[in-house]
């Protein structure tokens, strides 16, 4: 039995007869015989893989948009190489080589620092890039991204509709956008609000988007400001509201009686607590989905493809943690 009649079965099978099929099939499940996909697409010229870097791959966030691009790609039968740059833009220049050199037609970044030079040297080298979660800078590059701005004066207004006058801001490095635009966010909800930030803002820096981080971040807030403790605190997303209220529960400072508390992202865990959190919602499936979308577009339309800055709007989810009526 030749090679050539063995691919023929698996590739063509209308082209072999009924009776050397069925011995070409019987002898595959004998030898538990898988085929090498690598190999045949090497073979073809047409492996068809996409990379996708975000910050924190155990942030419930980047899961969720995660399952919106392979949900995207599966369709086209596109397999997905996902890795986190921990926020390290080393870290993340590192992965966009790896990916270059194991042969991927396109790449999708959230960007882990200011500078995009390491994206954009890659798309000089005709692998397509669209930016996740980040708005492009530039008209060539398209770019999938929420309304941070928007979404973060959402969680101050709600906070400063409640009648909080003092409220803690617990935030990620100037390095990452969407903490640079939730900052001025929060910044516009006080002014609109008549509210001057120096009193009215207790802001620290974290350097991890994560419980710990918030922990530590809320702890500060708790330490440095007992005697004129903020009411309310808007946390930069939910993992660091996750460890806002463990630090709160420990401290045995009441939520939301005591303090209230509003995350970023309605990660899936966040109706789950046992003090429901409210969260500024973000379309995380939807912008995967997008982001993959677009990506493939590029690389179907080649020249005839418009670039697009995609922004979805976030959406205030109001629950317990911030008001015990909701």
């Amino acid at each position: 039995m030749s090679v050539g009649t063995v691919s023929n079965v698996l590739n063509r099978p209308d082209q072999v007869s009924e009776p050397t099929r069925d011995r070409v099939l019987v002898a595959i499940e004998e030898l538990q015989f898988v085929r090498n996909a690598s190999a045949r697409q090497l073979r073809a010229g047409t492996i068809q893989t996409v990379g996708a870097i975000v910050l924190d791959i155990a942030n419930p966030f980047f899961t969720e948009v995660a399952r919106g691009i392979e949900d995207r790609l599966t369709s086209d039968e596109y397999t997905l190489m996902l890795s986190s740059s921990d926020e390290d833009p080393e870290r993340e220049a590192r992965y966009l080589r790896l990916f270059e050199e194991h042969g991927v037609q396109g790449v999708m970044v959230t960007p882990s620092a200011g500078s995009l030079d390491a994206v954009l040297a890659l798309r000089e080298r005709g692998i397509d890039v669209v930016l996740l979660d980040a708005t492009s800078p530039v008209d060539d590059v398209s770019s999938v991204a929420v309304d941070d701005v928007r979404g973060a004066a959402l969680a101050v207004e709600h906070l400063v509709s409640l009648g909080h006058r003092r409220i803690a801001f617990v935030n990620g490095p100037p390095t990452i956008k969407q903490c640079v635009d939730r900052r001025a966010g929060v910044l516009e909800a006080l002014a609109a609000a008549g509210l001057d930030p120096a009193r009215a803002l207790v802001e620290v820096t974290i350097s991890s988007l994560n419980a710990d981080g918030g922990e530590a971040g809320i702890l500060r807030v708790l330490d440095e400001h007992a005697d004129d403790r903020p009411t309310a605190v808007f946390c930069v997303n939910d993992l660091t509201a996750l460890g806002v209220l463990r630090a709160l529960r420990a401290r045995d400072v009441a939520v939301p009686g005591d303090m209230a508390v509003v995350g970023y992202d309605d990660v899936v865990f966040a109706s789950m607590l046992t003090v429901p959190l409210t969260s500024v919602r973000q379309p995380t499936h939807q912008l995967g989905w997008t982001a993959a979308d677009l990506l493939l577009r590029q690389r179907s339309e080649g020249d005839a493809f418009r670039h697009q800055r995609v922004q979805f709007q976030p959406e205030l989810v109001v629950r317990g943690s911030s008001d015990p009526t909701a």
